[in-house]
């Protein structure tokens, strides 16, 4: 599906990451894409460019076993689009602040999506 809409492009994106897909995920990523995850305020992990992108998914596909993103609220403006998102996931592995496989993790969070080009170019998101 090619569009330019960005509700769409977010659309996409997430229900490829719901799937473990990370070609989907990447479809509508511009070149230079910038993805921040921040938890609790502080940068914990960032990427600059849909290749560094594209590897950190790939890598992070091996945590869980299941996960979901589900939107509860869109707000729209110019060339942004913010997301309220209930998380939950299923721990493949074992992490460092305790989760052990099998494990239930449940968040509530939000991700920005910035466009340009009929792409996504920034991804931010924060719990």
């Amino acid at each position: 599906m090619e569009t330019s809409n960005p509700q769409q492009l977010v659309e996409t994106y997430i229900e490829a990451y719901n799937r473990f897909d990370v070609d989907g995920m990447v479809r509508h990523l511009h070149d230079d894409v910038v993805f921040k995850n921040v938890s609790n305020g502080e940068v914990t992990l960032a990427t600059k460019g849909k290749e560094a992108f594209q590897q950190q998914a790939e890598q992070a596909k091996q945590y869980f076993s299941h996960r979901e993103q589900h939107v509860t609220n869109w707000q729209k403006a110019d060339s942004q689009i913010e997301v309220l998102i209930d998380y939950i996931g299923v721990a493949a592995t074992e992490f460092p602040n305790g989760l052990k496989p099998g494990d239930t993790l449940r968040l509530q969070g939000k991700s920005i999506f910035q466009f340009a080009d009929g792409k996504i170019v920034s991804i931010e998101d924060i719990s």
